[in-house]
């Protein structure tokens, strides 16, 4: 079973990223399935992204309303076409393209954060952890609670094997947006995988389920934790 999720969780769909492009801006998030399999692009969720472990990260489209600042006049259409033209190419896998429309538009509107974001989706499948960092920063600097950026953040320190900063930035996304499924799954491998906690997992993986309704794949690896959970305090019991 968990040569199978493993398998399962390399696999980066990048058809949910087609979706931003009928969508207003807004950043491409993503799951981390941690090496499980990953949906990304959280983003997720390209979360998704690649992912590892038993449980993937997961990168997915947010299709968010455009965030640009108050003090900003209306998006011009032309300029809300290249942010989705930008999204759809990114989908497509081409994302030389993409990265030069969403700096492109970022001549344009460099204090909205969901462009910073998708560049750091971007840069972390080229491998350039470092722009990813640069792209991350610059997002969370406009907006420090953005949950996209944080669950992006998230995934990068656990690429690193910084596994308590990854907890923190995905703690913070589920903190100021509790309905934030991408962030729930991204714990839930987070725990299960690297952090030895199968409860915390469990229960991470159950509020995802909760908001995303049936995943099948998780609803087995719910099943399986439990199992797990069980018998580790059946164990203590007898322990005591």
């Amino acid at each position: 079973m968990l040569l199978q999720r493993f398998t399962r969780r390399l696999v980066l769909p990048l058809a949910l990223l087609v979706l931003a492009a009928c969508a207003t801006p807004g950043p491409v998030d993503t799951r981390d399935d941690g090496g499980r399999t990953a949906k990304t692009v959280e983003s997720q969720s390209v979360e998704e992204q690649s992912v590892e472990g038993q449980s993937v990260e997961k990168q997915s489209v947010e299709g968010q309303d455009f965030e640009a600042p108050q003090a900003f006049p209306e998006v011009p259409s032309e300029i809300r076409t290249l942010y989705e033209q930008a999204v759809a190419t990114m989908g497509a896998g081409d994302f030389v393209e993409a990265e030069s429309r969403f700096s492109e538009f970022l001549l344009f509107y460099p204090e909205y954060p969901g462009a910073h974001v998708n560049l750091a989706i971007i840069h972390t499948n080229s491998g350039d952890d470092v722009a990813a960092r640069s792209d991350l920063d610059a997002a969370l600097a406009l907006n420090p609670n953005h949950p996209a950026a944080l669950n992006q953040l998230g995934m990068l320190h656990r690429k690193n094997g910084n596994f308590l900063e990854a907890e923190a930035a995905y703690m913070k996304a589920v903190t100021v947006k509790p309905d934030y499924a991408l962030a729930h799954y991204n714990l839930g491998v987070l725990n299960e995988l690297y952090l030895q906690r199968l409860d915390v997992a469990l229960h991470h993986f159950e509020i995802y389920q909760e908001l995303v309704g049936d995943d099948k794949q998780v609803a087995k690896w719910i099943t399986d934790l439990r199992r797990r959970v069980a018998a580790a305090e059946q164990t203590a019991n007898v322990a005591d």
